[in-house]
């Protein structure tokens, strides 16, 4: 607590008396005690955000014996991650070694709402299970893949796959910017 404590009169001469000089002493003790407590218990109570996880099903390591899963070209949509934050993307599939198979008809959009949501909804509407191959070129950035594998929690896919991006793909990408 606070307490006063006189000082001792040093004796010596007479004459005036002077006042008493008083100091004083304040006890920080309790306050320290209590900032304390207040500390410990605000740290007690608070919740810590916790970080959002996306589950990811990753596939068995492959064997000899077993052959790559075949998709119809009817089901396929393939999204290609290209740079300046742009998805391309194309409905079948790229068979360039077929010449029966005409070239597919790539598409640009953006990662908005109106964009790349939008094409996966109307795609979902047509063919009730597409199957989204998903392909990074390398000059997409990472929030670009972050962005599409979001997409599809949002707009509900049940199959995508990463895939890796073939040359004609990339060929396809720069026949569309000429």
């Amino acid at each position: 607590m606070a307490e006063i404590q006189g000082k001792a009169d040093s004796g010596g001469k007479g004459g005036k008396k002077r006042a008493k000089k008083m100091s004083t002493k304040i006890d920080m003790t309790p306050m320290v005690d209590l900032a304390f407590l207040l500390l410990t218990f605000f740290m007690l109570t608070t919740t810590f955000a916790k970080p959002n996880v996306m589950q990811l099903t990753m596939p068995v390591k492959k064997t000899d014996d077993v052959e790559d899963t075949k998709i119809k070209a009817s089901q396929a949509m393939t999204i290609i991650l290209g740079k300046d934050n742009k998805a391309y993307y194309y409905f079948g599939l790229n068979t360039p070694n077929d010449k029966t198979v005409p070239k597919p008809e790539l598409k640009v959009t953006n990662f908005s709402a109106s964009g790349i949501r939008q094409v996966l909804l109307d795609r979902q509407r047509q063919k009730p299970d597409p199957i989204i191959l998903i392909k990074a070129s390398e000059d997409a950035k990472y929030k670009n893949m972050v962005d599409i594998l979001d997409e599809m929690n949002i707009t509900n896919q049940k199959k995508y796959a990463l895939v890796k991006v073939p040359k004609d793909d990339l060929d396809l990408i720069k026949d569309s910017a000429l």
